[in-house]
């Protein structure tokens, strides 16, 4: 596509338009710079390719460390750690722990209060639902037909009772029509 715009320039005599559009259809360093791209204090780019570190109760050992930058005290007590551990102090132990991993199994057990946002979540929506069941009612459907009035039940009962609608299993079956009642 690049060679084809510069031959369409150069077609039109001007290989100043030609580089004018180049300059706007490649991927330059100016246009990526302005774009956001190469800028290393816009955003962070993870690596994807590397292990990533979570803590989880099912896998004990994460694929990475923790700390993978490591400043001059922590490189000492990598060292330190080469030699017996019995010379080494509880602190120094924590410490080391706290380079490989970010929490305990205790830490990772505590109890959170997340919780409480799944709960509300839950009756936020239950209320927005409510809310629109009622809307609903009262402005899309209809008003209820005047087949479940019980007046109109109870008329409808005594045409099928007057017409002798089913009379030997069903409704007029059921009734007595020398007492004028129900069997």
């Amino acid at each position: 596509m690049c060679q084809m715009l510069g031959l369409t320039a150069g077609r039109f005599g001007t290989r100043f338009l030609g580089r004018r559009v180049m300059a706007l259809v490649t991927p330059s360093s100016a246009t990526m710079a302005s774009h956001g791209h190469g800028h290393a204090d816009v955003s962070e780019i993870a690596d994807m390719s590397k292990p990533m570190y979570c803590d989880r109760m099912d896998t004990p050992l994460p694929d990475r460390a923790y700390k993978d930058e490591l400043n001059a005290a922590d490189k000492t007590l990598k060292e330190k750690e080469k030699g017996p551990w019995n010379q080494l102090t509880k602190e120094e132990k924590i410490a080391l722990y706290r380079l490989m991993f970010r929490k305990t199994y205790p830490e990772m057990k505590q109890k959170t209060d997340e919780w409480k946002t799944v709960m509300g979540g839950i009756f936020i929506f239950l209320g927005l639902t409510g809310l629109l069941v009622w809307w609903q009612s009262i402005y899309v459907y209809p008003a209820q037909p005047r087949t479940f009035d019980s007046e109109w039940q109870a008329k409808q009962i005594q045409r099928m009772l007057d017409m002798r609608v089913n009379p030997v299993e069903g409704l007029a079956s059921k009734w007595d029509y020398e007492k004028g009642q129900w069997k």
